[in-house]
């Protein structure tokens, strides 16, 4: 295992300095955003409805580029396929690297709205798909782990970065990182496929030639051109088995984590009067422990207990921690439940890593890619019923008194996923032997 993880130590560098490149700006963001739109306020109304906008289109472009960009992974493979999102994601930031004044921010609005669409979950995606052609069945669930924990590593250490940048050297930082990574990955990494299978991997403007066709004198090859997934193949993968029960506890789990995400901080601030220096803290915490606990604690219990054990366990500890949340007495609570972080980051790998054991060879990326556009589908429909939920229950027209009644919904979507996922173990064990091909 230790020598397999060294050898693609090069996709683990490039996942770091990608995910660096995008944590980095995150802080900033919203102090551009205002700038540009109401110069010399606190409060912007217009800036909330332009970043929801932004992130519902996102949203939609992800869902639906997210499958594809993973089936042609698998027919062009990942290191070509990772050049893309990588090469788009610098344009954006290059913008506002250069001016943050309000004609830049609208070019990057413009830019990152598009861009985005490719950009947002598919590098990761593609990774994912990389480490499974290289690693075993049985080794999957760690090395999923050992990438989410560089994930969170990167995070920490741009949040990090970025409390000691200023706003204009935070995206010339980004921009530099960005190309740096694609420069790396152009370099040093392989590619995880080629010439395994035949005709695995062409160039992608290319025809095949696949098909003969016998006329009076001799055959004669026919030029095939490589199939592009319908909506119609995509929801039959979906529909496959104990994939579609991966699929529903990544949906559900998905809703809950963004509902967690525009839920939290505003429940944290009504009820504790938390401030920006508070959340970074409990983010800083947060990631520190996923990190350590990904890429130290998850390799060492995969083995003994397996990776659908592993997920029901982190959902049910992720119901717990928004039980918690609901019902939270005093300021301290919330940096007490970042411990549970150590278990909670548990769910996403290993049920990556349950999916990728369900497809065959040549569906890694698009089995990946389905997953993510189920889980981009999920992020635009938890802020439309949780934002909503959050600001009745804050305000004093709420039906009842209890400020954490949102969080307590958001446990019970997660109990939900949680139940799915005991269910997928007697499924996966009746289909073991059978690949999903689509």
């Amino acid at each position: 295992m230790e020598k397999k993880l060294t050898a693609l130590s090069h996709i683990f560098v490039t996942a770091f300095m990608s995910g660096f490149a995008s944590f980095i700006v995150v802080p900033a963001t919203t102090d551009v955003t205002m700038f540009a739109l109401c110069p010399g306020t606190d409060q912007c109304s217009l800036a909330i409805y332009v970043s929801g906008i932004q992130q519902a289109i996102i949203g939609l472009g992800t869902a639906l580029m997210m499958p594809l960009i993973g089936h042609l992974s698998d027919q062009y493979g990942r290191k070509a396929l990772l050049t893309l999102p990588m090469t788009l994601s610098i344009i954006p930031l290059a913008v506002l690297a250069c001016s943050r004044t309000t004609n830049y921010f609208y070019a990057y609005y413009a830019l990152r709205t598009l861009t985005a669409m490719v950009c947002d979950g598919s590098i990761n995606c593609l990774a994912l798909a990389y480490l499974a052609d290289n690693i075993s069945d049985s080794q999957r669930a760690s090395a999923f782990g050992i990438l989410a924990g560089i994930t969170s590593g990167s995070y920490v250490c741009a949040t990090l970065a970025a409390r000691f940048l200023s706003t204009g050297s935070i995206f010339q930082v980004a921009t530099f990182v960005s190309i740096l990574a694609v420069v790396y990955m152009r370099v040093f990494l392989e590619e995880s496929i080629p010439n395994k299978v035949e005709g695995m991997t062409q160039p992608i403007l290319k025809e095949e030639e696949d098909v003969t066709q016998q006329d009076s004198n001799a055959p004669r090859k026919m030029p095939v051109y490589k199939k592009i997934p319908s909506m119609g193949d995509i929801i039959s993968l979906i529909k496959s088995g104990p994939f579609s029960q991966a699929a529903v506890v990544a949906f559900f789990n998905s809703i809950a984590e963004g509902g967690m995400t525009s839920s939290s901080m505003y429940f944290l601030k009504a009820r504790f009067h938390f401030n920006k220096n508070q959340f970074a803290d409990l983010m800083l915490i947060a990631g520190v422990v996923a990190t350590i606990s990904q890429l130290f604690l998850m390799p060492l219990l995969v083995s003994p207990i397996g990776d659908k054990r592993l997920l029901s366990l982190g959902l049910l500890v992720t119901c717990a921690n928004a039980i918690l949340y609901s019902i939270a007495w005093s300021a301290w609570v919330p940096y007490a439940a970042t411990a549970l972080s150590a278990v909670m980051v548990f769910a996403p790998p290993s049920l990556r890593s349950i999916v990728s054991k369900q497809a065959g060879v040549r569906e890694q990326g698009k089995a990946q890619g389905c997953i993510s556009g189920v889980t981009s589908l999920a992020n635009i429909i938890a802020p439309l019923i949780f934002s909503p939920l959050t600001a009745l229950f804050l305000s004093e027209k709420a039906p009842f008194h209890f400020p954490g009644f949102s969080i307590m919904c958001i446990a019970v979507t997660v109990m939900i996923a949680f139940i799915q996922s005991l269910m997928i173990g007697s499924a996966c064990d009746r289909n073991s032997s059978n690949f999903i091909e689509v």
